[in-house]
C-alpha cells in the first residue's frame, strides 16, 4: 500500500496546480481578448513560426503541442478560418498534411507575442527571483 504525501510533498503538488490554474486562464484570457487568439491557437502559431518555412506537418505539430491530435485539428481549423494558417497536402507523402503560417499569420503571432510575453512576466516571472526561475525549469524539465 502507497503511503501518503509527506507534507512538503503536498504543498509542492497542490502550489503546481494552482499555479497552473490561475496562470493559464489569464494568459488564455488576455489573448483573447486583446488579439482574438486562444492560448492553444497561440501555440500553434509559435511552433509554426519556429519553423522551417513555417510549415509542419500535422503530426509534427501534435505530438509537440499540449493538445490531442483532434484538439491541434480544430486549432489549426479555427486559425485557417482566420486566414492564419493553411492546410496543404504534403509534397513527399500525399496523405499528409501540413499546417502552413500565412503572411497574415506571422503579423498575427508577433502582436500576440508581445501580449504573451507581458502576461509571462506579469502573471508569472515576476513573482519568482532568478535563482528561483533557473531552479524551477531544470526541476520541471526532468520531469517532462
Amino acid at each position: 500500500m502507497e503511503k501518503d504525501l509527506s507534507e512538503t510533498e503536498a504543498k509542492a503538488w497542490r502550489a503546481f496546480l494552482y499555479a497552473y490554474a490561475r496562470v493559464v486562464p489569464k494568459l488564455d484570457d488576455e489573448l483573447t481578448l486583446a488579439e482574438g487568439l486562444t492560448l492553444n491557437q497561440y501555440e500553434v502559431l509559435l511552433w509554426l513560426s519556429r519553423s522551417s518555412g513555417g510549415a509542419m506537418r500535422m503530426s509534427d505539430l501534435a505530438s509537440r503541442i499540449v493538445l490531442s491530435p483532434s484538439g491541434v485539428t480544430r486549432a489549426v481549423d479555427q486559425l485557417e478560418k482566420k486566414g492564419l494558417v493553411e492546410r496543404v497536402v504534403c509534397s513527399s507523402d500525399r496523405r499528409g498534411y501540413l499546417a502552413t503560417l500565412t503572411k497574415k499569420g506571422r503579423v498575427a503571432f508577433r502582436k500576440a507575442s508581445k501580449v504573451h510575453v507581458r502576461g509571462i512576466r506579469e502573471h508569472f516571472i515576476s513573482h519568482l527571483s532568478a535563482s528561483e526561475l533557473k531552479s524551477l525549469g531544470s526541476s520541471l524539465e526532468q520531469i517532462a
